[in-house]
């Protein structure tokens, strides 16, 4: 993860505050218990953070937190996850087909740091990782 604490720590944040909505999602991420992190860094495509509750057996990650750096100067963040692993009663997600590794996802795109969005994110990433457990 050492390459991922090098990114936060280089990144300089713009008027968006995208890098304090990832680093607040990543923390929150640190909180719940029996989480591993993978992290696959492609530079000028981006960043996937991919936790993973240790009791999965049939799936890799419980959601995916990707920078996406196309434009390093104006990062913004897509946070998906498997379609039946959360809600979405806000309905503020866009349902990908096959688009988390070949299944159904949901994906919330940030492109701007919000303090209410970033609580919704928080709850789902907490549902899925509940929802995880096998």
């Amino acid at each position: 993860m050492q390459e991922l604490e090098n990114l936060i720590s280089n990144w300089n944040d713009t008027e968006s505050k995208t890098k304090k909505a990832f680093t607040e999602l990543y923390d929150h991420l640190k909180t719940l218990e029996e989480t591993t992190f993978e992290f696959v860094a492609r530079p000028n495509v981006s960043y996937s953070l991919r936790p993973r509750h240790t009791t999965q057996k049939n799936r890799s990650l419980f959601a995916m937190v990707d920078i996406i750096d196309d434009d390093p100067s104006e990062r913004w963040l897509s946070v998906c996850f498997y379609g039946e692993m959360i809600s979405d009663p806000e309905e503020a997600g866009e349902l990908i087909p096959e688009g988390l590794l070949g299944e159904d996802g949901y994906c919330f795109d940030l492109y701007e740091y919000d303090e209410n969005e970033v609580a919704y994110l928080k709850q789902r990433l907490s549902q899925a990782h509940e929802n995880a457990r096998e």
